[in-house]
């Protein structure tokens, strides 16, 4: 088993897409870190959040604005023998990005941002009254570095590509 590097934007688009949720890492203003696992959206490269409009979290991030966020699917525990510890490894695969958190204030690109999240859940349609717009903090985060890797890839080409195809295909992905 080997680990890749993955550029393309078609698997780094489905390894998104096929996650439930992602994990946010930002820094305090004391340099400490903070993670949290929420709920996204994406589309077109850009990663939408929504959270409450003022606390802890939205305070880190009006004194710091990068955030670096971190997908992981697939994975699962194998090894070659089970009586040598060494052998053990996790296989999945994990898109990490880094940005900048831009809040977004217009009405109409707020629902516009929960329509986003909400289709990554849901494919109904929804109608967002004035009140809950105006009470929730919505993110866009565009995606200015991103890394994707494949833990425990098959070595032969044809298995690989097979699993990529399986990705691609995930119904999430269509």
């Amino acid at each position: 088993m080997q680990t890749l590097n993955h550029t393309d934007i078609e698997v780094i688009e489905a390894i998104i897409r096929k996650c439930d949720i992602c994990f946010i890492g930002v820094v305090t203003a004391d340099n400490k870190p903070y993670v949290l696992p929420m709920n996204y959206g994406y589309k077109d490269k850009a990663i939408y959040l929504h959270s409450a409009p003022e606390g802890r979290l939205i305070d880190i991030i009006e004194n710091n604005n990068h955030i670096c966020i971190t997908f992981s699917t697939d994975n699962e525990l194998v090894f070659q023998h089970p009586e040598v510890a060494c052998s053990y490894r996790m296989k999945s695969k994990s898109v990490v990005i880094e940005g900048q958190v831009e809040f977004i204030d217009d009405m109409d690109e707020k629902r516009e941002a929960l329509n986003i999240l909400m289709k990554t859940y849901s494919d109904k349609e929804f109608k967002y009254n004035d009140p809950a717009v105006r009470n929730v903090k919505i993110w866009k985060v565009p995606m200015d570095n991103v890394s994707c890797k494949e833990f425990g890839a098959p070595h032969d080409e044809y298995r690989l590509k097979r699993n990529i195809d399986e990705l691609k295909n995930h119904p999430k992905n269509k």
